[in-house]
């Protein structure tokens, strides 16, 4: 065993490189926070008109304290999150940085994702926790802006993708939901997809099914606010034992890794399938081995998986776990062991797998 007294040798460059990329992590790690406080109290929205503003200016607007709006903006302009001008001591936002920050319906809207940051950090004692017994950690048991936060950084996503390249690449779907079909969406949260695709095709009936409760009363909510709830309804159902029959659509949006027995979900889909129905499952995108998820986005996924997908699948029964880089190999298992014959993957995305079943 090597001792303090045989310490291995420093290359130092290849230290000065860790350390750079430490710094970067450091800037981004406390930065999330200020994230989350600017969506907050509005003050991205506040200034995606791209006019320059003084601090007390934004201040005044958004019925905040100067001296705090003055040292978050020159946080974010040191993020690049922000433009600072120093000849009038303004600050102002492009129109890229106001597209992915101040604007809630984009399709790169990204501070629903450090609300879910946010959710973790506050969970972190108790997933520590989990690492030493080995136990599992609930969705339902995360501090609650956890699920606003992953819809908002879901939604615009299959706002860009669901209706326009997701159902189009499916054999014969978007055609009977056009027609009208019977559509389940399983895992649905607070109902952005099943709200989503109930406005692309009106002549289709939609079931949103979801074990969160709390969820399934925001979904509701958001159907109501949409004006649709009298097509779409919402109801406390776990993946196993969602009821209907007959369905001609079956979704799973970025929830099958999640399941603590996601074969038996799969079976569970191929019994309330109709004969020529087909399963539609979204997933994350991943390789089949870790080496190639050694990058960017593999790292944003394997933490949250970590702390999010891994800890939800050993809550439940079963508790398989397979991660949100679980790859289409492991998919595919899943999903054949389920009873379904047919799979393929139909389309796919930077950050998604979309993957088509039947039986």
């Amino acid at each position: 065993m090597a001792t303090a007294s045989q310490a291995r040798p420093i290359d130092g460059d290849k230290l000065n490189a860790l350390l750079g990329q430490a710094v970067q992590d450091m800037g981004a790690a406390l930065h999330a926070a200020l994230i989350v406080i600017g969506d907050k109290l509005g003050l991205y929205r506040a200034m995606a008109d791209g006019k320059p503003v003084t601090s007390a200016e934004l201040a005044e607007r958004t019925g905040t304290a100067e001296r705090y709006i003055r040292e978050w903006l020159n946080a974010n302009a040191a993020s690049k999150y922000l433009e600072y001008h120093a000849d009038s001591q303004t600050y102002s936002m492009t129109p890229e940085q106001a597209f992915i920050l101040g604007m809630d319906d984009t399709p790169v809207h990204l501070p629903g994702f450090f609300h879910m940051v946010a959710s973790c950090m506050k969970d972190e004692e108790k997933l520590a926790e989990t690492f030493r017994t080995g136990k599992g950690f609930g969705w339902h048991e995360h501090e609650k802006g956890l699920f606003e936060g992953c819809e908002r950084f879901f939604r615009p996503n299959y706002l860009a993708n669901l209706t326009t390249n997701w159902i189009p690449a499916l054999d014969g779907v978007e055609q009977k939901l056009r027609r009208g079909a019977r559509v389940a969406d399983v895992g649905c949260g607070h109902g952005a997809s099943t709200i989503l695709m109930a406005k692309a095709y009106p002549a289709s009936e939609f079931k949103g099914f979801d074990y969160h409760s709390a969820s399934i009363e925001r979904a509701r909510e958001h159907a109501e606010k949409a004006g649709i709830a009298d097509r779409v309804s919402f109801e406390v159902a776990p993946a196993k034992s969602f009821p209907g029959t007959n369905y001609d659509f079956v979704a799973f949006f970025d929830c099958l890794h999640d399941m603590g027995d996601p074969a038996g979900a799969a079976k569970h889909v191929r019994q309330a399938l109709a004969s020529d129905g087909t399963w539609m499952i979204v997933e994350p995108f991943a390789g089949d081995d870790v080496t190639a998820n050694l990058n960017p986005v593999g790292r944003i996924y394997y933490s949250a998986s970590t702390v999010i997908c891994v800890p939800a699948s050993l809550a439940q029964e079963v508790g398989l776990g397979l991660g949100a880089q679980a790859g289409e190999g492991r998919i595919r298992e899943v999903v054949t062991a389920g009873g379904f014959t047919r799979f393929r993957r139909a389309a796919e995305t930077p950050f998604n797998l979309v993957f088509e079943a039947g039986p």
